[in-house]
């Protein structure tokens, strides 16, 4: 209808501009909050098949490398982190959820327990924002030139 009435070079960029705005409509990049998560995926499966008595090396299997480590003493613990957050287009994180799996070995690299963390399990700190003092001065490059004349 309108379309015949165009010129016939026009025609077809108009139908690919008219096609082109349709499928942009319909994408979801044009989303301003996108859902995500950081760090590992930790499914029900894989926690179920974690069990007491397990090496270090079934354990890898199943999840993977520990995104963090840590010993005490005789026992070791592997930590997985998952969060899940919503970013928006413009650089803003809200954390949504947080799940630890920690997994604890023995010196014989056996799993002894697992415990699963939350957000509510965790602590918030306050960051200290003083500076100890020092007994020199901290002065900018310019400040130590001008100083030495």
């Amino acid at each position: 209808m309108l379309l015949r009435h165009v010129s016939g070079s026009v025609a077809p960029l108009a139908a690919a501009a008219l096609l082109a705005l349709v499928v942009a409509g319909c994408s979801s990049s044009t989303s301003l909050i996108k859902a995500r998560t950081q760090g590992y995926e930790i499914s029900d499966s894989a926690m179920a098949q974690i069990r007491p008595g397990q090496s270090e090396q079934l354990v890898t299997l199943v999840l993977g490398s520990p995104q963090t480590t840590n010993t005490f003493g005789d026992q070791t613990a592997w930590y997985y982190v998952e969060t899940k957050v919503r970013q928006t287009s413009f650089g803003m994180t809200m954390v949504d959820s947080r799940t630890v799996l920690a997994v604890y070995f023995d010196k014989n690299r056996k799993v002894v327990d697992k415990a699963v963390y939350g957000l509510q399990d965790g602590k918030t700190i306050t960051i200290e924002t003083r500076r100890t003092p020092s007994f020199g001065e901290d002065r900018t490059f310019v400040d130590q030139i001008l100083q030495s004349f």
